[in-house]
């Protein structure tokens, strides 16, 4: 009744129709995309002898970061040589024996036991092959070694990718071992935003939405809604790729963001968000709002598309003149 209403203190407001908004600011971290990070590690334990670059400068594909001198390459090397002289060797064995069988001088047994020998040299050198290219070697430096015979005793590593050196984890004159990380790189843009976005704000968030980075030029959009709930916080990861203005930011930066519904609904209103109240049944989660009525109030379900200060943007059952 009117006078139980005064009695409690229960106030109302009216709805505001609004057919644009954004969430509230949402924190969320910089990060660089994963296609866009590439880590160069020591291919094999060595001297770290030269280096070439540091944490922050612009690098090509291709370009050389350090100098690595191992022993272990040298004696991959060797072992290479000596399985490319048995190669030749076996190679002339078989192209001799196999003349020798067609015109019937030699017995089956040997011209087959021939080719056995020269297809088990042949993979032993494609694998001293492959253990070359897996040590950095490149494909020109093996060539010329296999037409040399001249030793190298150390790597040039080079760059990956065109990028950023994000982090340099080695220094001159030091030892590392094999797969111990020693750049980090990065492509800058375009860049990844990754939000804890709480769930009753996450409804409200679609794939394609318009985000903003608040206090920047930055923008972009959503690309990924992670289907996993943080039980302990009861957020959920939302990635919005940046690719517009993204040069005042840089990974690891901790920012703000908005995200923006450009098309809400003719439904869709804005309310205080102390007139919610949530409740949980045998049918799951409900979101709920209490509308007056002649007799008192009633409660009418809505959907939570996603809130900004105090304010929250629902779409539901209403016509717009309700208190």
């Amino acid at each position: 009744s009117p006078a139980q209403i005064k009695t409690l203190g229960i106030e109302t407001t009216s709805l505001t129709s609004q057919t644009n908004g954004t969430s509230q600011r949402l924190p969320g971290e910089i990060v660089v995309p994963i296609e866009q990070a590439r880590i160069v590690s020591a291919p094999q334990p060595g001297l770290i002898d030269q280096v070439m670059v540091a944490a922050g400068q612009q690098v090509k594909q291709g370009q050389v970061l350090a100098h690595l001198s191992s022993p272990e390459l040298v004696a991959l090397q060797r072992e290479h040589l000596q399985a490319l002289s048995q190669h030749k060797l076996s190679e002339n064995a078989f192209k001799r024996d196999s003349e020798l069988y067609k015109d019937g001088i030699i017995a089956e047994r040997r011209y087959l036991t021939t080719e056995t020998a020269h297809d088990e040299l042949n993979a032993l050198l494609n694998e001293r092959r492959q253990a070359l290219r897996l040590s950095g070697m490149s494909p020109q430096a093996i060539k010329q070694l296999e037409s040399s015979g001249a030793y190298t005793n150390g790597l040039s590593l080079s760059a990956p990718i065109d990028g950023v050196i994000l982090e340099q984890m080695v220094t001159a004159g030091q030892r590392v071992d094999s797969a111990t990380p020693l750049y980090r790189i990065g492509k800058l843009s375009p860049l990844w935003l990754e939000m804890h976005v709480p769930t009753q704000v996450l409804t409200g968030i679609k794939l394609g939405m318009a985000a903003q980075v608040s206090g920047t030029e930055a923008s972009g959009k959503v690309i990924a809604i992670v289907p996993s709930i943080n039980k302990l916080d009861q957020t959920a990861l939302v990635r919005v790729s940046l690719n517009k203005s993204t040069n005042s930011l840089a990974p690891g930066q901790m920012v703000e963001a908005e995200i923006a519904r450009t098309s809400a609904g003719k439904n869709s209103f804005s309310i205080p968000k102390s007139g919610l109240i949530q409740i949980n049944d045998n049918k799951g989660a409900k979101t709920l709002v209490f509308v007056q009525t002649k007799s008192g109030f009633e409660a009418r379900s809505v959907n939570v598309l996603g809130s900004m200060g105090n304010q929250v943007l629902v779409a539901g059952d209403f016509a717009g003149n309700e208190q």
